[in-house]
Protein backbone atom coordinates (compact mmCIF):
# COMPACT_ATOMS: atom_id res chain seq x y z
CA UNK A 1 0.00 0.00 0.00
CA UNK A 2 2.56 2.26 1.05
CA UNK A 3 4.77 1.18 -1.97
CA UNK A 4 1.73 2.04 -3.98
CA UNK A 5 1.08 5.88 -2.12
CA UNK A 6 4.75 6.59 -2.85
CA UNK A 7 4.57 5.88 -7.03
CA UNK A 8 1.50 7.85 -7.71
CA UNK A 9 3.10 10.56 -5.52
CA UNK A 10 5.91 10.51 -7.56
CA UNK A 11 4.11 10.39 -10.96
CA UNK A 12 1.94 13.25 -9.61
CA UNK A 13 4.87 15.32 -8.78
CA UNK A 14 6.73 14.57 -12.00
CA UNK A 15 3.55 15.97 -14.12
CA UNK A 16 3.04 18.59 -12.33
CA UNK A 17 6.42 19.96 -12.64
CA UNK A 18 6.13 18.64 -16.49
CA UNK A 19 2.74 20.94 -16.70
CA UNK A 20 4.82 23.88 -15.35
CA UNK A 21 7.26 23.75 -18.45
CA UNK A 22 6.50 23.26 -21.45
CA UNK A 23 8.94 25.60 -23.31
CA UNK A 24 12.47 25.19 -23.34
CA UNK A 25 15.32 27.27 -24.80
CA UNK A 26 18.92 26.09 -24.11
CA UNK A 27 22.06 27.68 -26.15
CA UNK A 28 25.51 28.78 -25.92
CA UNK A 29 27.44 32.20 -25.00
CA UNK A 30 30.94 32.07 -26.67
CA UNK A 31 32.12 34.54 -24.19
CA UNK A 32 29.50 34.21 -21.34
CA UNK A 33 30.87 31.77 -19.02
CA UNK A 34 28.98 32.07 -15.39
CA UNK A 35 27.15 34.52 -16.42
CA UNK A 36 23.29 35.47 -14.99
CA UNK A 37 20.62 34.24 -17.97
CA UNK A 38 16.96 35.33 -17.18
CA UNK A 39 13.69 34.68 -19.13
CA UNK A 40 11.24 37.61 -19.00
CA UNK A 41 7.60 38.07 -20.25
CA UNK A 42 5.25 41.32 -19.90
CA UNK A 43 2.43 40.35 -18.15
CA UNK A 44 0.38 42.87 -19.73
CA UNK A 45 0.97 45.19 -22.38
CA UNK A 46 -0.94 48.70 -20.63
CA UNK A 47 2.02 48.50 -18.02
CA UNK A 48 4.46 46.22 -19.62
CA UNK A 49 5.19 44.73 -15.80
CA UNK A 50 8.07 42.44 -16.77
CA UNK A 51 7.98 38.91 -15.12
CA UNK A 52 10.80 36.22 -14.54
CA UNK A 53 9.83 33.60 -16.32
CA UNK A 54 12.94 31.45 -15.54
CA UNK A 55 16.98 31.64 -14.57
CA UNK A 56 20.22 29.85 -14.62
CA UNK A 57 23.73 30.75 -14.42
CA UNK A 58 25.42 29.49 -17.45
CA UNK A 59 27.87 26.95 -17.21
CA UNK A 60 32.06 27.22 -17.56
CA UNK A 61 32.04 26.66 -21.27
CA UNK A 62 28.81 29.20 -21.39
CA UNK A 63 26.29 26.33 -21.83
CA UNK A 64 22.67 27.35 -20.07
CA UNK A 65 18.98 26.24 -20.15
CA UNK A 66 15.64 28.18 -19.00
CA UNK A 67 12.06 26.72 -18.96
CA UNK A 68 8.74 28.17 -18.51
CA UNK A 69 4.86 27.55 -19.09
CA UNK A 70 3.11 29.14 -22.22
CA UNK A 71 -0.84 28.47 -23.45
CA UNK A 72 -0.21 30.22 -26.11
CA UNK A 73 2.39 31.96 -28.50
CA UNK A 74 3.67 35.21 -26.52
CA UNK A 75 6.50 37.58 -26.47
CA UNK A 76 9.30 37.09 -24.20
CA UNK A 77 13.04 38.39 -24.15
CA UNK A 78 16.61 36.64 -23.02
CA UNK A 79 18.84 39.05 -20.71
CA UNK A 80 22.11 38.60 -20.21
CA UNK A 81 23.26 41.88 -17.72
CA UNK A 82 21.62 44.73 -19.40
CA UNK A 83 21.35 43.29 -22.62
CA UNK A 84 18.66 41.02 -23.98
CA UNK A 85 16.55 40.16 -27.11
CA UNK A 86 12.78 39.64 -27.44
CA UNK A 87 11.18 36.64 -29.43
CA UNK A 88 8.30 34.54 -29.47
CA UNK A 89 7.60 31.13 -28.22
CA UNK A 90 5.13 28.42 -28.88
CA UNK A 91 3.74 25.91 -26.16
CA UNK A 92 5.84 22.42 -26.87
CA UNK A 93 8.86 23.96 -28.55
CA UNK A 94 12.58 23.94 -27.80
CA UNK A 95 15.05 26.41 -29.12
CA UNK A 96 18.47 26.18 -29.57
CA UNK A 97 20.01 29.80 -29.88
CA UNK A 98 23.99 30.77 -29.74
CA UNK A 99 25.58 33.87 -28.76
CA UNK A 100 28.47 34.87 -30.82
CA UNK A 101 31.43 36.38 -29.05
CA UNK A 102 29.95 39.59 -27.38
CA UNK A 103 31.62 43.37 -25.87
CA UNK A 104 30.18 43.46 -22.81
CA UNK A 105 32.07 46.03 -21.85
CA UNK A 106 29.68 48.60 -24.30
CA UNK A 107 27.70 49.89 -21.96
CA UNK A 108 30.92 51.81 -20.48
CA UNK A 109 31.35 52.71 -23.42
CA UNK A 110 28.42 54.38 -24.48
CA UNK A 111 25.13 54.94 -23.11
CA UNK A 112 22.93 51.92 -24.51
CA UNK A 113 19.59 52.86 -22.73
CA UNK A 114 20.15 56.05 -25.71
CA UNK A 115 21.57 53.69 -28.19
CA UNK A 116 20.37 50.36 -27.52
CA UNK A 117 22.30 46.95 -28.65
CA UNK A 118 20.51 43.94 -28.62
CA UNK A 119 21.71 40.60 -27.98
CA UNK A 120 22.68 39.08 -31.52
CA UNK A 121 21.03 35.18 -30.65
CA UNK A 122 21.17 33.58 -33.39
CA UNK A 123 18.78 30.73 -33.84
CA UNK A 124 19.77 27.10 -34.65
CA UNK A 125 17.40 24.29 -36.33
CA UNK A 126 14.29 26.24 -37.12
CA UNK A 127 11.96 24.97 -39.44
CA UNK A 128 10.77 26.76 -42.20
CA UNK A 129 7.62 27.68 -41.19
CA UNK A 130 8.63 28.49 -37.54
CA UNK A 131 6.93 31.46 -36.12
CA UNK A 132 9.66 33.72 -35.53
CA UNK A 133 11.31 32.40 -39.26
CA UNK A 134 8.06 33.99 -40.58
CA UNK A 135 8.10 37.28 -38.71
CA UNK A 136 12.09 37.87 -39.52
CA UNK A 137 10.67 37.04 -43.16
CA UNK A 138 7.87 39.67 -42.94
CA UNK A 139 10.27 42.37 -40.98
CA UNK A 140 12.98 41.61 -44.11
CA UNK A 141 10.70 42.34 -46.94
CA UNK A 142 8.98 45.21 -45.30
CA UNK A 143 12.37 47.13 -44.02
CA UNK A 144 13.31 46.70 -47.76
CA UNK A 145 11.00 47.97 -49.39
CA UNK A 146 10.13 50.83 -47.05
CA UNK A 147 13.99 51.33 -47.25
CA UNK A 148 14.26 50.95 -50.97
CA UNK A 149 11.21 54.12 -51.71
CA UNK A 150 12.15 55.75 -48.29
CA UNK A 151 11.05 59.16 -50.32
CA UNK A 152 7.50 57.98 -50.18
CA UNK A 153 7.13 57.29 -47.00
CA UNK A 154 8.66 60.06 -44.66
CA UNK A 155 6.67 61.20 -42.18
CA UNK A 156 7.45 64.91 -43.54
CA UNK A 157 5.43 64.29 -46.31
CA UNK A 158 2.55 62.67 -47.68
CA UNK A 159 3.26 58.81 -47.81
CA UNK A 160 2.04 56.80 -50.84
CA UNK A 161 -1.25 54.90 -50.49
CA UNK A 162 -0.22 53.51 -53.97
CA UNK A 163 3.28 52.11 -52.62
CA UNK A 164 1.82 50.87 -49.59
CA UNK A 165 -0.74 49.14 -51.59
CA UNK A 166 1.93 47.63 -53.38
CA UNK A 167 4.36 46.33 -50.66
CA UNK A 168 1.59 44.81 -49.65
CA UNK A 169 1.39 42.77 -52.48
CA UNK A 170 4.94 41.93 -51.99
CA UNK A 171 4.59 40.74 -48.29
CA UNK A 172 1.64 38.05 -49.83
CA UNK A 173 3.59 36.98 -52.78
CA UNK A 174 6.78 36.51 -50.53
CA UNK A 175 5.12 36.07 -47.25
CA UNK A 176 2.08 34.40 -47.69
CA UNK A 177 -0.21 35.39 -44.18
CA UNK A 178 -1.30 31.86 -43.73
CA UNK A 179 2.28 30.39 -43.42
CA UNK A 180 2.89 30.91 -39.91
CA UNK A 181 -0.44 29.75 -38.54
CA UNK A 182 -3.52 31.97 -37.33
CA UNK A 183 -1.29 33.68 -34.52
CA UNK A 184 0.97 34.86 -37.43
CA UNK A 185 -1.47 35.89 -39.51
CA UNK A 186 -2.73 38.26 -36.80
CA UNK A 187 0.67 39.36 -36.35
CA UNK A 188 0.66 40.51 -40.15
CA UNK A 189 -2.61 41.86 -40.10
CA UNK A 190 -2.56 43.80 -37.01
CA UNK A 191 1.41 45.21 -38.21
CA UNK A 192 0.11 46.00 -41.33
CA UNK A 193 -3.10 48.31 -39.47
CA UNK A 194 -0.55 49.90 -37.41
CA UNK A 195 1.79 51.33 -40.17
CA UNK A 196 -2.00 51.93 -41.75
CA UNK A 197 -2.89 54.20 -38.49
CA UNK A 198 0.77 56.05 -38.19
CA UNK A 199 0.79 57.15 -42.00
CA UNK A 200 -3.09 58.53 -41.55
CA UNK A 201 -4.20 55.78 -44.44
CA UNK A 202 -7.28 55.27 -42.25
CA UNK A 203 -8.95 57.18 -39.64
CA UNK A 204 -8.99 56.35 -35.94
CA UNK A 205 -12.98 56.07 -36.13
CA UNK A 206 -12.64 53.31 -39.17
CA UNK A 207 -10.20 51.38 -37.47
CA UNK A 208 -11.93 50.88 -34.10
CA UNK A 209 -14.90 49.89 -35.83
CA UNK A 210 -13.05 47.31 -37.97
CA UNK A 211 -10.92 45.93 -35.05
CA UNK A 212 -12.64 46.71 -31.84
CA UNK A 213 -15.86 47.46 -32.17
CA UNK A 214 -18.32 44.58 -31.30
CA UNK A 215 -15.14 42.16 -31.09
CA UNK A 216 -13.17 40.24 -27.85
CA UNK A 217 -10.65 42.13 -26.14
CA UNK A 218 -7.15 39.54 -26.73
CA UNK A 219 -5.72 40.72 -23.57
CA UNK A 220 -2.94 37.96 -24.10
CA UNK A 221 -1.79 38.78 -27.82
CA UNK A 222 0.70 41.59 -27.64
CA UNK A 223 0.36 42.19 -31.03
CA UNK A 224 -3.59 43.26 -30.71
CA UNK A 225 -2.76 45.08 -27.27
CA UNK A 226 -0.16 47.18 -29.25
CA UNK A 227 -2.68 48.19 -31.68
CA UNK A 228 -5.62 49.12 -29.23
CA UNK A 229 -2.87 51.23 -27.13
CA UNK A 230 -2.55 53.16 -30.74
CA UNK A 231 -5.87 53.89 -31.51
CA UNK A 232 -6.71 54.73 -28.27
CA UNK A 233 -3.80 56.69 -27.45
CA UNK A 234 -4.35 60.22 -25.78
CA UNK A 235 -7.83 60.23 -27.61
CA UNK A 236 -9.41 61.26 -23.63
CA UNK A 237 -6.66 62.31 -21.03
CA UNK A 238 -6.29 65.34 -23.39
CA UNK A 239 -9.79 66.13 -23.39
CA UNK A 240 -12.25 65.01 -25.98
CA UNK A 241 -14.69 66.77 -28.37
CA UNK A 242 -17.88 66.79 -25.72
CA UNK A 243 -15.23 66.64 -22.61
CA UNK A 244 -12.78 69.51 -21.57
CA UNK A 245 -9.50 68.31 -20.48
CA UNK A 246 -10.56 70.77 -17.12
CA UNK A 247 -13.70 68.46 -16.58
CA UNK A 248 -11.33 65.27 -16.66
CA UNK A 249 -9.32 66.85 -14.09
CA UNK A 250 -11.74 67.86 -11.66
CA UNK A 251 -13.60 64.38 -11.51
CA UNK A 252 -10.51 62.40 -11.19
CA UNK A 253 -9.63 65.10 -8.65
CA UNK A 254 -12.53 64.44 -6.47
CA UNK A 255 -12.61 60.90 -7.29
CA UNK A 256 -15.92 60.48 -9.51
CA UNK A 257 -15.26 57.52 -11.44
CA UNK A 258 -18.83 56.76 -12.34
CA UNK A 259 -19.15 60.51 -13.82
CA UNK A 260 -15.48 59.61 -15.04
CA UNK A 261 -16.83 56.69 -17.12
CA UNK A 262 -20.64 57.63 -17.84
CA UNK A 263 -19.29 61.13 -19.46
CA UNK A 264 -16.70 58.71 -22.30
CA UNK A 265 -19.59 56.50 -23.19
CA UNK A 266 -21.14 59.96 -25.13
CA UNK A 267 -18.41 59.00 -27.76
CA UNK A 268 -20.44 55.89 -29.69
CA UNK A 269 -16.82 54.11 -30.04
CA UNK A 270 -16.67 53.68 -25.99
CA UNK A 271 -20.25 52.72 -25.09
CA UNK A 272 -18.98 49.05 -24.86
CA UNK A 273 -18.66 49.20 -20.79
CA UNK A 274 -15.26 46.73 -21.11
CA UNK A 275 -14.00 49.12 -24.11
CA UNK A 276 -14.55 52.11 -22.28
CA UNK A 277 -13.03 50.67 -18.89
CA UNK A 278 -10.04 49.57 -20.45
CA UNK A 279 -9.38 52.74 -22.28
CA UNK A 280 -10.47 54.78 -19.08
CA UNK A 281 -7.15 52.83 -17.47
CA UNK A 282 -5.04 54.21 -20.91
CA UNK A 283 -6.44 57.51 -20.21
CA UNK A 284 -5.43 57.56 -16.28
CA UNK A 285 -1.92 56.09 -17.17
CA UNK A 286 -1.57 59.24 -19.37
CA UNK A 287 -2.81 61.31 -17.08
CA UNK A 288 -0.44 60.67 -14.43
CA UNK A 289 2.72 62.30 -16.27
CA UNK A 290 0.69 65.17 -17.12
CA UNK A 291 1.08 67.90 -15.18
CA UNK A 292 -2.64 68.71 -15.18
CA UNK A 293 -3.32 66.17 -12.72
CA UNK A 294 -2.74 65.51 -9.37
CA UNK A 295 -0.42 62.29 -9.50
CA UNK A 296 -2.10 60.78 -5.84
CA UNK A 297 -5.87 61.45 -7.32
CA UNK A 298 -4.90 59.54 -10.56
CA UNK A 299 -3.34 56.47 -8.71
CA UNK A 300 -6.65 56.98 -5.91
CA UNK A 301 -9.10 56.84 -9.43
CA UNK A 302 -7.20 53.86 -11.24
CA UNK A 303 -7.27 51.58 -7.67
CA UNK A 304 -10.87 53.04 -7.10
CA UNK A 305 -11.54 51.47 -10.64
CA UNK A 306 -9.93 48.26 -10.35
CA UNK A 307 -12.53 47.70 -7.32
CA UNK A 308 -15.21 48.81 -8.90
CA UNK A 309 -14.87 46.66 -11.62
CA UNK A 310 -16.55 43.75 -13.08
CA UNK A 311 -14.10 42.36 -15.31
CA UNK A 312 -11.35 40.12 -13.67
CA UNK A 313 -8.60 41.34 -16.62
CA UNK A 314 -9.52 45.17 -15.53
CA UNK A 315 -8.38 44.41 -11.73
CA UNK A 316 -5.61 42.94 -12.93
CA UNK A 317 -4.48 45.86 -15.06
CA UNK A 318 -5.48 48.52 -12.51
CA UNK A 319 -3.55 46.38 -9.98
CA UNK A 320 -0.47 46.34 -12.06
CA UNK A 321 -0.74 50.00 -13.11
CA UNK A 322 -1.27 51.29 -9.58
CA UNK A 323 2.11 49.29 -8.38
CA UNK A 324 4.01 50.94 -11.27
CA UNK A 325 3.16 54.43 -10.16
CA UNK A 326 3.88 53.50 -6.76
CA UNK A 327 7.20 52.99 -7.45
CA UNK A 328 7.68 56.53 -9.05
CA UNK A 329 5.88 57.87 -6.27
CA UNK A 330 7.59 60.06 -3.28
CA UNK A 331 7.24 57.67 -0.67
CA UNK A 332 7.77 54.33 -2.39
CA UNK A 333 9.93 51.81 -0.30
CA UNK A 334 13.32 52.17 -1.30
CA UNK A 335 14.40 48.38 -2.28
CA UNK A 336 17.01 46.71 -0.07
CA UNK A 337 20.17 46.21 -1.45
CA UNK A 338 23.34 44.07 -0.13
CA UNK A 339 26.87 45.10 -1.61
CA UNK A 340 30.15 44.99 -1.12
CA UNK A 341 32.55 47.74 0.10
CA UNK A 342 36.39 48.58 -0.83
CA UNK A 343 37.30 46.04 1.50
CA UNK A 344 35.07 43.26 0.02
CA UNK A 345 32.73 43.47 3.08
CA UNK A 346 28.96 42.87 2.35
CA UNK A 347 26.64 46.42 3.77
CA UNK A 348 23.43 46.03 3.59
CA UNK A 349 21.15 49.29 3.40
CA UNK A 350 18.78 48.52 5.76
CA UNK A 351 21.88 49.38 7.97
CA UNK A 352 20.98 52.71 7.75
CA UNK A 353 17.38 52.71 8.44
CA UNK A 354 16.78 56.17 10.67
CA UNK A 355 18.94 57.93 8.97
CA UNK A 356 18.73 60.17 5.73
CA UNK A 357 20.69 58.27 2.76
CA UNK A 358 21.91 60.52 0.02
CA UNK A 359 22.65 57.49 -2.22
CA UNK A 360 24.62 58.11 -5.34
CA UNK A 361 25.00 55.77 -8.54
CA UNK A 362 28.49 57.01 -10.65
CA UNK A 363 31.21 55.54 -12.72
CA UNK A 364 34.57 55.94 -11.22
CA UNK A 365 35.74 57.37 -14.58
CA UNK A 366 33.04 59.42 -15.80
CA UNK A 367 34.03 63.16 -15.53
CA UNK A 368 30.06 64.69 -14.40
CA UNK A 369 30.29 61.91 -11.62
CA UNK A 370 33.56 63.38 -10.64
CA UNK A 371 32.76 66.74 -10.34
CA UNK A 372 29.57 66.13 -8.35
CA UNK A 373 31.57 63.55 -6.34
CA UNK A 374 34.27 66.94 -5.50
CA UNK A 375 31.26 68.57 -4.46
CA UNK A 376 30.38 66.37 -2.10
CA UNK A 377 33.87 66.04 -0.84
CA UNK A 378 33.44 69.74 0.03
CA UNK A 379 30.52 70.11 1.97
CA UNK A 380 30.89 66.28 3.70
CA UNK A 381 32.57 67.52 7.05
CA UNK A 382 29.85 70.24 7.53
CA UNK A 383 26.93 68.11 6.53
CA UNK A 384 28.50 65.32 9.24
CA UNK A 385 29.33 67.56 11.63
CA UNK A 386 25.92 69.43 11.89
CA UNK A 387 23.88 66.48 10.58
CA UNK A 388 24.86 62.85 12.27
CA UNK A 389 21.71 61.87 10.61
CA UNK A 390 22.96 61.66 7.06
CA UNK A 391 24.91 59.84 5.56
CA UNK A 392 27.05 59.91 2.29
CA UNK A 393 26.49 56.47 0.00
CA UNK A 394 27.71 55.88 -3.02
CA UNK A 395 27.70 52.95 -5.49
CA UNK A 396 30.25 52.88 -8.15
CA UNK A 397 28.85 51.36 -11.20
CA UNK A 398 31.97 50.27 -13.18
CA UNK A 399 32.15 46.58 -14.06
CA UNK A 400 35.57 45.88 -12.26
CA UNK A 401 35.25 46.27 -8.85
CA UNK A 402 39.71 47.32 -9.01
CA UNK A 403 38.55 50.97 -10.14
CA UNK A 404 36.75 51.31 -7.14
CA UNK A 405 39.54 50.19 -5.60
CA UNK A 406 41.99 52.30 -7.59
CA UNK A 407 39.94 55.36 -7.08
CA UNK A 408 39.97 55.22 -3.36
CA UNK A 409 42.66 54.01 -2.14
CA UNK A 410 45.41 54.96 -5.18
CA UNK A 411 44.71 58.23 -5.91
CA UNK A 412 44.68 61.98 -3.92
CA UNK A 413 41.06 62.40 -5.02
CA UNK A 414 40.30 59.16 -2.68
CA UNK A 415 41.62 60.46 0.60
CA UNK A 416 38.74 63.35 0.60
CA UNK A 417 36.11 60.52 -0.07
CA UNK A 418 35.69 59.80 3.70
CA UNK A 419 31.96 58.33 3.46
CA UNK A 420 30.30 54.63 2.64
CA UNK A 421 31.34 53.68 -1.07
CA UNK A 422 29.99 50.31 -2.63
CA UNK A 423 30.23 48.39 -5.60
CA UNK A 424 26.95 47.63 -7.57
CA UNK A 425 28.56 43.53 -8.09
CA UNK A 426 26.49 43.08 -11.47
CA UNK A 427 23.22 43.84 -10.02
CA UNK A 428 21.86 45.24 -13.02
CA UNK A 429 18.40 44.74 -11.86
CA UNK A 430 18.67 47.22 -8.57
CA UNK A 431 20.26 50.18 -11.15
CA UNK A 432 16.43 49.46 -13.71
CA UNK A 433 14.85 49.69 -10.39
CA UNK A 434 16.82 52.97 -9.25
CA UNK A 435 16.47 53.80 -12.60
CA UNK A 436 19.72 54.65 -13.41
CA UNK A 437 20.55 55.06 -17.21
CA UNK A 438 23.07 57.29 -16.76
CA UNK A 439 25.75 58.89 -14.70
CA UNK A 440 25.42 60.08 -12.09
CA UNK A 441 21.79 59.69 -10.91
CA UNK A 442 21.41 60.55 -6.96
CA UNK A 443 18.66 59.07 -5.16
CA UNK A 444 17.60 60.71 -1.51
CA UNK A 445 15.86 57.69 1.03
CA UNK A 446 14.41 58.87 4.36
CA UNK A 447 14.67 57.59 8.13
CA UNK A 448 11.88 55.50 7.27
CA UNK A 449 13.73 53.71 4.07
CA UNK A 450 11.03 55.83 1.89
CA UNK A 451 12.12 57.89 -1.41
CA UNK A 452 11.75 61.14 -0.11
CA UNK A 453 11.61 62.49 -3.98
CA UNK A 454 10.60 61.40 -7.07
CA UNK A 455 13.62 62.96 -8.85
CA UNK A 456 16.69 63.61 -6.29
CA UNK A 457 18.20 66.96 -6.84
CA UNK A 458 22.22 66.62 -7.70
CA UNK A 459 24.63 68.17 -5.28
CA UNK A 460 25.72 71.05 -7.60
CA UNK A 461 22.33 72.02 -7.07
CA UNK A 462 22.31 73.23 -3.52
CA UNK A 463 20.82 69.95 -2.11
CA UNK A 464 23.15 69.60 0.87
CA UNK A 465 22.83 73.25 2.22
CA UNK A 466 19.22 73.12 2.24
CA UNK A 467 18.56 69.49 2.53
CA UNK A 468 15.45 68.13 4.05
CA UNK A 469 17.03 67.36 7.41
CA UNK A 470 17.26 70.61 7.78
CA UNK A 471 15.02 70.92 11.53
CA UNK A 472 14.02 74.15 10.76
CA UNK A 473 12.13 73.94 7.56
CA UNK A 474 8.36 72.64 7.53
CA UNK A 475 7.76 69.39 5.34
CA UNK A 476 7.21 69.89 1.82
CA UNK A 477 8.25 68.81 -1.03
CA UNK A 478 11.58 70.39 -1.66
CA UNK A 479 12.00 68.89 -5.34
CA UNK A 480 9.20 71.20 -6.75
CA UNK A 481 7.86 70.82 -10.09
CA UNK A 482 11.51 71.12 -11.60
CA UNK A 483 12.18 67.64 -10.23
CA UNK A 484 9.28 65.79 -10.66
CA UNK A 485 8.55 63.27 -13.51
Amino acid sequence: MNRTIALCLLLLTAFVAGAQSNVTIRGTLENGAQKRVELYGYEDMLTKKEVLLSSCEADTLGAFAVSCYANYPRLVYVQVECYSQSFYIEPGRTYEVYLPAFDWDLNEKRNIYLAPEALPLEFLNLPPNELNVSIMRFEDVADSFMTAHWEHFDPKYKPSVRLFNQMVEELNAKVPATEGGAFFERYREYTLAEMRLAMRFASRKKMIAKYILDKPIHYHDENYMRLFLSLFEYSVSRGTKKIAQERLVAWVDHGQLETYLDSLGLDPQLRNEQVRELVALQALKESYYDRAYDREAVRAMVEKLGVATKFAEHRQLAQNLSESMARQERGAQAPSMELPDVEHRMVNLESFRGQWVYLGFVRAGDPHSLKELETMAHFRDTVYAQHPDVKFVTVVCDREFQKMYHLLKNSKRGQRYNWTWLHFDGNYRLLEHYGVTSYPTFVLINPQGELHYSVTPAPASGILLRGPWQKSQPPKDEGGPAFKR
